[in-house]
């Protein structure tokens, strides 16, 4: 029994060891890798805030150095800068010559005196034309007075509105011009949209002969024109004027025909093509689509046709010279004829000149008005024609 309990006394103290010995190790093992881990830790730790501290620093050096680039800039800016001869240079050439050839000032200089030269060639006439005709007789005979006179004098007016008979006279040639103008818009307008758009035989001879009929002198048909309208008996009317409009004929009929032929040129097909699908054909189309749409070629023609029609003096002199109604631009010519006749006979009169510029005033004030109204349609309609080109 003794051997027994010694055994068990034994074994229960070695359990008793081996526990403690086991919690010791657990222990000591416990706090190893708790100081490995805390080490660890205290390194990663010691990394990141390494890390961070590297981009703190790095924003802080951009942001310096950005600071330092403002400042730079800032005192460049405040400080005046210096232009070298090379810039001065390159200055004074983009002044005078211009980075192009159009923009430097010698060019606009070159401009301005070409377009003021041009102006005055014309301005000069009719401003000679105002200032004379309200001359009074002490203002002609002041060799001091040339261009504006002292006193305002309309005499001058009244007498050349009787002789020129105004009234009747003035509505003879409006009724010449529009009806002439009238006629040639709507036929130069349909001879135009065939040249431009359908196709037809022998187009390019016709449109050959047409060109040459624009550069035909009219002296040289004159005179059979003359004789077949003497034939027909429209001698001393107002047919040989009005009746070759109505076939694209008259004053400068070919030139109407090709702004007509350019101007429907520049135009889209797909208008054509859509009025044929909608079974539209060609005279339904031009009258509904090609003609509404036309209005900057038909402004450029009327304005042409019309002042044409009314300053012309060859063609009614050649058909209406036995006439009793006359346009004013005869009357015109008969008035400097009489009063040169009576200058022949009594002496240079003071006065001539005087009504003689009266009666060019009143015949081209018309014509001034309507250009005035329609000025800004006419440059636009000389653009969309390709006149200008």
């Amino acid at each position: 029994m003794t051997i027994r309990n010694d055994k068990q006394n034994d074994k229960q103290n070695d359990k008793q060891n081996d526990k403690q010995n086991d919690k010791q190790n657990d222990k000591q093992n416990d706090k190893q890798n708790d100081k490995q881990y805390d080490k660890q830790y205290d390194k990663q730790n010691d990394i990141q805030h390494d890390i961070a501290g590297q981009h703190n620093r790095t924003t802080y050096d951009e942001e310096a150095v950005a600071m330092e680039r403002i400042v730079r800039a800032v005192r460049s800016r405040s400080r005046p800068y210096r232009k070298t001869a090379d810039d001065r240079l390159v200055s004074a050439k983009h002044f005078w010559i211009g980075k192009e050839a159009d923009q430097g000032f010698l060019f606009r200089l070159f401009m301005y005196l070409i377009l003021v030269d041009t102006a005055f060639i014309y301005i000069k006439p009719i401003l000679y034309m105002a200032g004379t005709m309200i001359k009074d007789a002490s203002n002609m005979l002041d060799p001091s007075v040339i261009w504006v006179p002292r006193s305002i004098y309309t005499g001058h007016l009244e007498e050349a509105f009787k002789l020129l008979k105004y009234n009747s006279g003035f509505v003879y040639s409006l009724t010449i011009s529009l009806s002439v103008t009238v006629l040639q818009i709507i036929s130069c307008a349909i001879a135009g949209y065939a040249f431009a758009r359908l196709e037809f035989s022998f187009k390019k001879l016709w449109f050959a002969a047409l060109v040459f009929t624009f550069i035909l002198p009219p002296q040289l048909t004159i005179l059979p024109s003359i004789i077949m309208f003497k034939q027909l008996g429209w001698a001393n009317t107002v047919l040989p004027m009005i009746v070759p409009a109505i076939f694209g004929h008259g004053l400068k009929g070919a030139l109407f025909v090709i702004i007509f032929r350019q101007f429907f040129s520049t135009l889209p097909k797909e208008l054509e093509e859509a009025a044929r699908m909608d079974g539209a054909n060609a005279f339904r189309f031009f009258f509904k689509v090609m003609l509404p749409i036309s209005r900057s070629a038909i402004i450029v023609v009327f304005l042409f046709s019309f002042v044409w029609n009314w300053n012309d003096f060859y063609l009614p002199s050649m058909y209406m010279s036995g006439a009793k109604e006359v346009p004013l631009s005869i009357s015109l010519a008969k008035l400097a004829a009489s009063l040169n006749a009576d200058s022949a006979q009594g002496g240079t009169s003071i006065f001539a000149e005087p009504v003689k510029m009266a009666a060019s005033f009143l015949i081209i004030l018309p014509v001034l008005v309507v250009y005035a109204i329609a000025q800004r349609w006419f440059v636009e309609g000389i653009e969309r024609t390709g006149l200008v080109e």
